[in-house]
């Protein structure tokens, strides 16, 4: 699972590096809540990119909500304080596809139109061998190795529903690092209510250890909408040393 990757930090698109830079600035504050970001000239200078890729890495931070734009530059967001009379815990939208984590690292990404596995066709709403929206994910470590890897398969409904998905239609718009940190959003937006399930394993035999000796799991997620259709269907695989597996949910 865990293995050297030399080309997979190189593949990453420049306003993603951008983004992953700024955004361990925010978490490790740096630059603190309400204070204002540097300039987009700075920010290109900085970091050896055009101001094109900087306004690309600033609206991708604006549609996590860690930063906002007004006339007089950008901020890092506010710490919104709890509303009255709300729980004193409130949990985050699921990231897809792995996690909060995952949402934080570099990543390599590509979409593709292919048909799943003959087993997931039905659930998926499918005819055997018809093609569909497939998403191939791996996190990557600081030294371009792969820490964890999720594929994902759409259904025929979720294509139907969901504006964002419908838009990568079969050999158009199936970039290379096609960006569906959003998805679980997109779908909230969509008017769909979701179910999430997880099954959570350890592959059998020789499999279940890397290379190096540590533990991998497997996550076998179902993602559902109100009617019991599934929208989509993602196999994750990481190592237990390398990476930790979070979810957070919210009703």
């Amino acid at each position: 699972m865990v293995e050297p990757d030399s080309e997979a930090v190189a593949d990453v698109p420049l306003y993603l590096r951008v983004a992953a830079a700024l955004r361990e600035d925010l978490a490790q504050r740096r630059i603190r809540p309400g204070s204002r970001l540097p300039s987009e000239r700075s920010l290109s200078q900085r970091h050896h990119v055009n101001r094109q890729t900087v306004r690309s890495a600033l609206r991708l931070l604006r549609e996590e909500r860690l930063v906002v734009t007004d006339r007089r530059g950008t901020f890092a967001a506010e710490e919104a304080g709890p509303e009255p009379d709300a729980p004193a815990f409130t949990a985050r939208r699921p990231t897809f596809p792995g996690g909060p984590q995952a949402a934080e690292a570099l990543v390599r990404a590509s979409l593709t139109w292919e048909p799943p596995p003959t087993p997931l066709a039905a659930r998926l709403l499918l005819t055997p061998g018809e093609p569909t929206l497939v998403h191939r994910h791996t996190v990557l470590g600081p030294h371009g190795a792969a820490l964890q890897r999720a594929v994902s398969w759409f259904s025929r409904p979720a294509l139907a529903e969901i504006p964002q998905l419908s838009r990568y239609r079969r050999g158009r718009d199936c970039r290379q690092q096609p960006d569906l940190r959003l998805l679980y959003h997109w779908m909230h937006q969509a008017g769909l209510r979701i179910t999430h399930r997880e099954s959570v394993g350890v592959p059998p035999g020789p499999a279940a250890t890397t290379a190096g000796g540590a533990a991998r799991l497997v996550v076998h997620r179902v993602v559902s909408d109100q009617h019991g259709h599934a929208l989509e269907i993602t196999d994750i695989d990481f190592s237990a040393q390398s990476a930790a597996w979070t979810y957070e949910f919210s009703a």
